[in-house]
């Protein structure tokens, strides 16, 4: 048990140490009340964090472009009766509003766990950097 406890914590310190670096580009983290957090104990928000940085990491290197591509034959009714009709899709669209407002949630989650977690004096918190500092 106490094995188990410190190879989860050493790895929990490993992934802590890359997190720490970790930036938020040009998204600005919305803001998530620390007290949303305030019943969970040091494990709890040390599993939590590492809950949002896996969402945060999916969520970046989501392809937040849509590439279409192709030649659409079919069939269309119409006032002048039934013809077909053939359209080309060729383009890319650069809408990433979906994708920066995921993230920019996940950033105000992962700081309101870090701030919870140094109210209540917990050891991963050490070194973890917040949006503004």
């Amino acid at each position: 048990m106490k094995t188990l406890f410190s190879a989860t914590l050493l790895a929990s310190a490993g992934i802590f140490t890359l997190a720490g670096c970790a930036s938020t580009g040009n998204i600005t983290p919305q803001y998530v009340p620390p007290s949303t957090y305030q019943n969970y104990d040091c494990q709890a928000l040390s599993q939590e964090y590492n809950r949002i940085n896996r969402y945060v990491e999916t969520a970046r290197n989501q392809q937040s472009t849509i590439a279409a591509s192709g030649v659409g034959v079919g069939v269309s009714a119409g006032r002048w009766g039934i013809s077909p009709n053939i359209s080309f899709g060729v383009g890319k669209s650069n809408n990433t509003k979906a994708r920066d407002a995921k993230l920019s949630r996940l950033y105000g989650e992962r700081d309101a766990v870090v701030q919870s977690a140094r109210i209540q004096r917990c050891s991963f918190a050490n070194g973890i950097k917040i949006y503004g500092e």
